[in-house]
């Protein structure tokens, strides 16, 4: 049995100098992938030497929607970065109406320059959204992101919005959320969306599952939630844990390349 973790951020400070031991507790738990995601154009070589340094581990480049005060990448910066043959996707991206308020042009100029360079590069879309489903699916719909692809990363929306996301092609991602006594909606999703259409991750140091939920999340702990999906869709731990694995590399193809590379 194999899982992928397929949200993370390893490469934050908390997880400073316990590399080793992640990856480890990683492999005892039988995640044999990870994508860590970069959430701004500082922390991006960061990302990028933990794939480089680690075969299990591959990246993305973007900037998160409420990433402020940094550098902003201009299209042709960040189609350079996704040049890099360990960067798999664009993102994460999208749209927060919940942490930032205000005139908020500028995130939606910037959803819209990560949606272009999915489209120019064919890598698909990592997305964030929070507060603002309307208006991310709008973007969607309307930037053509159906051309790239993507996943809606830490699902945390309802059926109707699960169902327009699937429309245009994209995959559900759960996180530790579904293990939530209080998250009956998304639980609903986890039961609902086609079962070659769900990815599992943890967006660690956040949102660890139960039995782990309030202590630092780590991509070991994606098993916790694999475990639960697999048990709200009353499927076994295996059959859940090859789609969701398969769903990974089917849509991050450059990361099943990565993986044959690697290996070879």
């Amino acid at each position: 049995m194999q899982l992928v973790d397929s949200h993370c951020h390893i490469n934050f400070p908390d997880f400073q100098d316990r590399m080793p031991d992640i990856l480890q507790n990683a492999a005892d738990n039988q995640i044999n992938h990870m994508l860590c995601i970069a959430t701004s154009w500082e922390n991006f070589p960061d990302v990028l030497t933990l794939a480089r340094d680690h075969a299990p581990i591959s990246a993305s480049v973007g900037v998160h929607p409420t990433t402020e005060g940094g550098h902003e990448p201009t299209v042709d910066e960040l189609l350079s970065a996704a040049a890099e043959k360990e960067v798999v996707a664009i993102g994460e991206t999208g749209l927060d109406y919940f942490r930032s308020t205000g005139d908020l042009t500028w995130q939606h100029e910037r959803f819209h320059r990560h949606i272009e360079v999915a489209k120019r590069c064919n890598k698909p879309l990592i997305i964030h959204t929070r507060a603002a489903a309307e208006d991310t699916m709008n973007t969607l719909r309307d930037h053509q992101a159906r051309d790239a692809g993507g996943v809606m990363h830490c699902f945390a929306e309802d059926w109707e919005v699960a169902k327009q996301a699937l429309d245009i092609g994209f995959y559900i991602s759960f996180s530790g959320i579904v293990t939530f006594k209080s998250a009956k909606a998304i639980q609903e999703v986890a039961r609902k969306a086609p079962l070659d259409r769900i990815l599992v991750e943890t967006d660690a140091p956040y949102l660890a599952p139960v039995p782990h939920r309030g202590k630092t999340n780590e991509p070991a702990f994606v098993r916790h939630t694999a475990e639960y999906v697999a048990e709200l869709r009353d499927i076994p731990l295996e059959e859940l844990a090859e789609a969701t694995t398969s769903n990974f590399f089917t849509l991050f193809s450059d990361a099943a390349e990565l993986a044959k590379r690697q290996s070879a």
